[in-house]
């Protein structure tokens, strides 16, 4: 079936803007899909899944202009001892990133990898990305594919003594990074992985995550802090036998951000959280959009997600749990919440449940609403202040997206630059 003339020319326009890549064990997934992309095309706000975010300036053939923006204080994670991977508006800066040789992991950058024709990562990239393009489309992870010319290949294959962390630095106000990562976790194994900055004026990101049997994954990941940055995420990750993936992202600021999630569990016993805090203040559209898919006995997902929403800021949560003929016992949690702190916000939720076994247990639920009233007067009553108690009861508000983190300092680090966001937009 032919493309609609304006969803082709538009995708058209993308492509011309850029050439493919060449060479390497990797070019036979670039050019399928590059073949995907021409027949799906790009998103517009007809998709279903798209009718909450208009994609408009993620899809344009340059980039958005965003200028840069310094907080004043020192980046997430930097009080933690890290092997740091530092990305520049989309490049690698080896001179900004320690030595990637460590103890119970192999990182090699894609732009070595495309250079060779044999790597392990040949077996995953785009493979992932492909299976979760059913039922739903997801394009513009399908352009990633076709286009990223960096990021990194992680093989981890014991326990390393520390977090591998993955620094994304704006310094180009029209910068449009293209990044994917391929992460390979192997039976036993167990790692911890973070994410901070706001890696351009336009960010395309895609990761690949495979979970061995009995492997453990750890993902935090915080989004900002410029301003203006416009950021599309991709996470699609395969899960085995009593494997388990963690995964918390911390967004403030942004104009636009959409981060989608395609997980499955296929292997039995395995265990998936996945949760989200962000704080939104004016011009500020975050889109959380996830699928999981349970195709195994005795698997167990949560999807958490909180939203602090003011100034006409907008949330978005499009999220379903899907429950395979077969998946027996499956215990699945789904919870999106907004917290509106004017008149003017507005959080728009899809939750869903599909389930084709009889031995389950799903629930999904979606609120809204303004600051307690009563607690708020508690508070006020004893001496708070009133922008110190919003501030109390919305970091509350937020806690049980926070709880998901599994380490303990990592998410006192998350609270302590919540509580430093929130001082800055009362003052």
């Amino acid at each position: 079936m032919a493309l609609p003339k304006l969803k082709a020319e538009a995708t058209e326009a993308l492509l011309g803007a850029r050439p493919l890549p060449k060479g390497g064990c990797l070019q036979a997934a670039r050019e399928s899909a590059l073949a995907r992309l021409r027949e799906m095309g790009l998103p517009s706000r007809r998709d279903e899944y798209w009718k909450f975010t208009r994609p408009d300036t993620l899809i344009s053939a340059e980039a958005p202009r965003a200028a840069l923006f310094d907080a004043g204080e020192a980046p997430m994670f930097s009080d933690f001892d890290r092997l740091k991977i530092v990305f520049v508006d989309g490049v690698f800066d080896a001179e900004a990133s320690d030595d990637l040789e460590m103890d119970g992991v192999r990182i090699d950058r894609l732009e070595d990898i495309c250079c060779q024709d044999i790597h392990w990562a040949k077996d995953l990239y785009g493979v992932l990305e492909a299976r979760g393009q059913s039922p739903v489309q997801r394009p513009l992870a399908t352009f990633n594919t076709a286009y990223a010319t960096d990021g990194v290949a992680i093989h981890v294959t014991g326990k390393p003594s520390k977090p591998i962390s993955l620094i994304y630095i704006h310094a180009n106000e029209q910068s449009d990074a293209v990044l994917h990562h391929v992460i390979r976790v192997e039976e036993g194994a167990e790692a911890t992985i973070l994410e901070n900055g706001p890696a351009a004026s336009r960010f395309n990101k895609c990761m690949e995550i495979d979970v061995a049997d009995t492997g453990r994954l750890h993902l935090v990941r915080a989004q900002g802090r410029d301003h203006e940055r416009r950021a599309a995420t991709h996470m699609f990750a395969r899960l085995g036998r009593e494997s388990v993936l963690k995964s918390f992202t911390l967004t403030v600021n942004g104009v636009l951000t959409r981060n989608e999630a395609y997980i499955e569990l296929t292997g039995d016993d395995a265990v998936c959280h996945i949760a989200g805090a962000c704080a939104g203040d004016g011009e500020f559209h975050h889109d959380d959009t996830v699928f999981i898919t349970h195709d195994a006995v005795n698997c167990e997902s949560r999807q958490v997600f909180k939203k602090v929403l003011r100034n006409g800021a907008v949330g978005v949560f499009q999220g379903k749990i899907l429950v395979k003929e077969g998946a027996q016992k499956t215990d699945g949690y789904q919870i999106s919440q907004s917290l509106l702190l004017d008149g003017d916000s507005q959080f728009l939720a899809k939750p869903e449940l599909e389930i084709y076994a009889d031995d389950v247990a799903c629930s999904h639920g979606s609120t809204s609403g303004a600051i307690d009233e009563t607690a708020l007067f508690y508070l006020r009553s004893r001496g708070v202040p009133e922008g110190e108690a919003t501030d109390l009861l919305t970091l509350a508000f937020l806690a049980e997206a926070v709880d998901e983190i599994e380490d303990k300092a990592l998410a006192e680090d998350i609270v302590s630059r919540l509580q430093a966001w929130l001082a800055r937009r009362r003052s």
